[in-house]
């Protein structure tokens, strides 16, 4: 690396390391600012709150990288041209395009670090919802009359569930089917124990059924049943369905597969499974964006360089929201609706650059 593109390189990750701490910062003071009686009438501690906001600082570091990226890119170059530093490049045979290729890589770079943190964020997510629950609440053994959502689409009706006895009693599994070649089933069961050794569950004293059709149906009884869908361990039943923004990757692809499985439809999880991809990638395209109107202003000084990152940050998250809804609606191919704010801001991009004077 040639001595240029460190000095280039290392304003860059000052000004993003700043932006990346100070952003989730702003973001979780307004959420405090907001939640705070809410907190006190629940009767939330402080170390309670102080945690949910530890567990929250990877997901609004997450969100806060495409703007640090942006703020460090227009701020560098800002600076850069301002002192005539750009000139001197220039003059001495670096063309604009080779100056700017640290910025690009070091975004390109970040954009991995967090893809990678979004799945760390899922874990985070579910701690930080946790963090806030009353500790009587997360002691409790006994779960009564609930419905839990599991992967395969399967459904689980149970109507007491003893996580000490690692029990449940009166169980009822639904899975929706599509046709003959995957019928619709319900399992009924009096008592379903967990083996702690096999870790899986038993269930006893029961009915098997499968809707082939609206005119077949086929019933079984059975004293004693294994399924294998049934994985889940006692605490994970005792717990609320994770929620979609708790969910990694390849979860939710499983959840995807199992709603469609079933006959319906995930156009909204779909476009949401794609943005785990698209969002991160948005640190290098908004950096390419930026750079080339970093460089058009020689005189604006902080304020103007401020200006260009939160009008292109706004629009930007304009694009994203309005391609999401369409996504989510099927008006639009979920990979289509995930990457096509990206893709403009690409295009925009390569626009400006080309128009820059090297």
């Amino acid at each position: 690396m040639r001595l240029l593109d460190r000095y280039v390189g290392a304003q860059f990750l000052r000004i993003f390391a700043v932006c990346v701490l100070g952003v989730p910062l702003m973001f979780m003071v307004i959420d405090l600012t907001d939640n705070i009686d809410d907190f006190i009438d629940q009767g939330v501690s402080r170390l309670q709150v102080t945690f949910h906001y530890l567990y929250q600082f990877p997901y609004q570091s997450l969100l806060g990288f495409p703007i640090a990226s942006l703020l460090a890119s227009v701020f560098t170059i800002s600076a850069l041209t301002r002192r005539s530093e750009i000139t001197a490049m220039k003059a001495g045979g670096v063309s604009f395009y080779r100056t700017s290729v640290p910025l690009l890589v070091l975004a390109a770079l970040l954009s991995f670090v967090a893809l990678a943190l979004s799945e760390i964020v899922a874990v985070t997510n579910r701690l930080s919802v946790e963090a806030l629950e009353r500790p009587e609440t997360r002691s409790q053994t006994i779960r009564l009359s609930f419905v839990y959502r599991a992967d395969e689409g399967l459904v689980y009706k149970v109507r007491r569930l003893d996580t000490r006895e690692a029990r449940m009693d009166d169980m009822q599994i639904d899975r929706e089917g599509t046709g003959p070649e995957f019928p619709t089933m319900n399992i009924t069961s009096n008592t379903v124990q967990y083996d702690t050794l096999t870790r899986s569950w038993r269930l006893q004293h029961g009915w098997v059924r499968r809707f082939h059709s609206l005119e077949e149906e086929r019933a079984y009884e059975f004293l004693q049943m294994a399924v294998r869908e049934l994985d889940e361990t006692p605490e994970e039943l005792r717990a609320e369905p994770k929620d979609v923004n708790e969910m990694r990757y390849g979860e939710l692809g499983k959840f995807i597969d199992a709603i469609e499985r079933s006959g319906g439809t995930a156009h909204d999880l779909e476009t949401s499974r794609a943005q785990r991809l698209a969002f991160p990638f948005a640190c290098l395209i908004i950096t390419l964006f930026g750079m080339p109107l970093a460089h058009s202003n020689k005189r604006g000084g902080a304020p103007l360089s401020i200006g260009i990152a939160l009008a292109t940050t706004t629009v930007f998250l304009i694009f994203v929201r309005i391609t999401e809804a369409l996504g989510a609606g099927g008006a639009m191919p979920a990979q289509l609706a995930a990457w096509l704010p990206n893709l403009i801001f690409l295009v925009a991009g390569l626009f400006l650059f080309a128009r820059v004077r090297t």
